[in-house]
């Protein structure tokens, strides 16, 4: 369902830029960018709950840099539509709580790792002039994250009990931005953003049967240094 959801989402907001651009002929030029994704995570986790679980035991989650490409698609000459995209990062999910289980060693230990794949569609609202050098925007879309080569570190498996595979479910979500774009001529230009989107997933390891659980609130908070090249004008 998440996915379907992400789909039509996507799939509207290309639909919408198509149709607007056919509209605005030449005066509504189109960029695409590149650049870094530098995210922080402002994640919270409930402790693991299951069978033979020490109570108290959590996780956070490490800050990821990463590539990031976008495309922006001119529907008039305040609006646009951004789709974004970050090269898959590997995340770490970092233990907390005891400082050992029986033996070994536990708190502040990597215990997994896992890469997401996250598209978010943005409509944007740009202020001042298509000709000003400096146009601050604001915008708000919908995040789509899948969740993928999930595993679990020697360290996590030491914890656990040996090995372990792990799931975690898609999330769709609300995405908010804000930034301004510096044009230093009709093709060439740079942007700074801010972003947060909202991202939840619930973590759950298997361990011969055994199964634990973890509600994962990730909260990306993303600045975005790029550069961007204009065309069909």
């Amino acid at each position: 369902m998440q996915y379907k959801i992400a789909t039509l989402a996507l799939g509207t907001a290309l639909a919408l830029a198509a149709t607007t651009g056919a509209h605005a002929g030449n005066a509504t030029p189109n960029d695409i960018r590149i650049g870094g994704y530098f995210v922080h995570f402002d994640s919270s986790a409930t402790d693991f709950t299951g069978p033979y679980t020490v109570p108290g035991l959590n996780a956070s989650i490490n800050n990821a840099t990463t590539l990031y490409l976008g495309y922006v698609r001119t529907l008039s000459r305040h609006f646009a539509v951004e789709l974004a995209f970050g090269w898959p990062p590997v995340t770490h999910a970092v233990a907390r709580g005891p400082a050992a289980v029986g033996s070994v060693p536990y708190n502040g230990q990597k215990i997994a790792s896992v890469r997401w794949l996250s598209p978010t569609a943005l409509l944007e609202y740009n202020f001042f002039s298509p000709d000003a050098h400096w146009r601050p925007f604001v915008g708000v879309g919908v995040n789509y994250t899948y969740f993928y080569d999930r595993r679990i570190t020697p360290a996590g498996e030491a914890v656990v009990g040996g090995p372990t595979s792990v799931s975690m479910p898609s999330s769709v979500g609300p995405a908010v931005t804000a930034g301004f774009t510096y044009r230093f001529n009709q093709r060439w230009h740079m942007v700074a953003s801010y972003s947060v989107a909202q991202v939840n997933s619930r973590l759950t390891t298997d361990t011969a049967g055994v199964f634990r659980t973890s509600s994962v609130h990730f909260w990306p908070n993303a600045v975005v240094l790029s550069v961007g090249y204009s065309f069909g004008f």
